[in-house]
């Protein structure tokens, strides 16, 4: 275990400054995620270094289609969540805490890892890596200095605090789940959804990359009010640049939905576009024309994708920024294009 970074203390109570849940810890005592625990009036990070997978993955898959492309990164996980969506495809480790008899990794472990299998960066991912902040605030620093990139998939509800401190360390790529809107009053009810966009914002501002990430749940957070909502704080909060993922859902945990219908989530990539967002993707569905990146300008394609692979990249770079080949459009891509590198599953 290791003293936690942010929190705050009342009498025997502490306070969790990690996720926007705030969490109020009596002694003995763990916060809803299970990885915070109030020892004697301090608060520990319990679920320190103990992972739950650790495996090499291609960038794409995060999903993040403009950063560092074609790339693999070193993707590890611990146990537990903030969120506990009925729908959770990893709920195997996200509903489930952290325990004693859990393998323990150091940073150095990861580091070595990583450049062992070739990695061009590391990847917190599959249950909600905040949960995981002070590992992450150990690992990210050492990684960036031996250069790596850093980034997270995540639900975006953090505090201030704790977003600010993981960009100190260099976490800059972002792959931020929207799951859903004021609206919603079948999962999720008490969440407030626009802390997510404002801790993109924040994310933008520090000059970070962000692409969000709409799962679509059928007869959950599909209805046009709540479209529309997520289309209007897109462009209102982030601007048209920043990329938006249109996920197919499927029923997955204990909620049995039917998938999202294919019609319905190409509704809503026709939509935001029309509506001004620039890069509009749908995922899960397996078909390329909607993975693929075009110049929102004269429309060539400019990144086909299949797979979670690149196959074709057709960017030029100039003064360090890349550009439709065309036209000259600038393009936002954070990172280096990696060419030829294959997906190798290593664990």
């Amino acid at each position: 275990m290791r003293v936690a970074r942010l929190w705050e203390k009342s009498g025997d109570t502490v306070t969790c400054l990690v996720c926007e849940r705030r969490c109020r810890i009596p002694e003995g005592g763990r916060g809803v995620c299970g990885n915070y625990v109030n020892i004697g009036g301090t608060l520990y990070h319990y679920g320190y270094g103990r992972l739950s997978a650790v495996e090499s993955r291609p960038i794409e898959i995060k999903p993040l289609f403009h950063y560092w492309p074609n790339s693999t990164a070193l993707t590890f996980s611990n146990w537990g969540c903030n969120f506990y969506c009925p729908w959770c495809q990893n709920h195997h480790i996200s509903f489930r805490r952290p325990r004693d008899d859990d393998i323990v990794y150091e940073p150095l472990e990861l580091l070595k890892l990583a450049s062992t299998l070739g990695d061009e960066g590391f990847s917190a991912s599959f249950n909600e890596p905040t949960v995981n902040l002070d590992f992450i605030l150990d690992l990210a620093p050492e990684a960036v200095r031996r250069g790596f990139y850093f980034m997270m998939v995540t639900n975006g509800y953090l505090t201030e605090g704790a977003l600010k401190a993981l960009l100190e360390v260099g976490v800059d790529g972002w792959s931020i789940d929207i799951k859903g809107c004021p609206g919603m009053r079948r999962a999720l009810a008490s969440v407030n959804h626009e802390v997510v966009y404002r801790n993109a914002r924040i994310v933008l501002d520090s000059g970070g990359h962000v692409e969000m990430v709409y799962l679509v749940v059928t007869n959950t957070n599909d209805f046009e009010e709540c479209v529309d909502w997520i289309i209007r704080m897109h462009l209102d909060k982030l601007g048209p640049e920043v990329p938006l993922h249109v996920n197919r859902y499927y029923p997955a945990n204990y909620w049995r939905e039917p998938p999202t219908d294919v019609g319905k989530l190409l509704e809503i990539y026709e939509k935001a576009r029309r509506e001004g967002i620039e890069y509009v993707y749908v995922g899960n569905i397996n078909r390329w024309e909607y993975e693929s990146t075009r110049c929102p300008k004269c429309g060539k394609i400019l990144v086909a994708r299949k797979h979670y692979r690149v196959e074709e990249f057709l960017l030029e770079r100039a003064n360090s920024k890349w550009r439709c080949p065309r036209c000259g459009h600038e393009i936002p891509v954070k990172g280096m294009y990696i060419p030829g590198k294959r997906w190798r599953i290593t664990f």
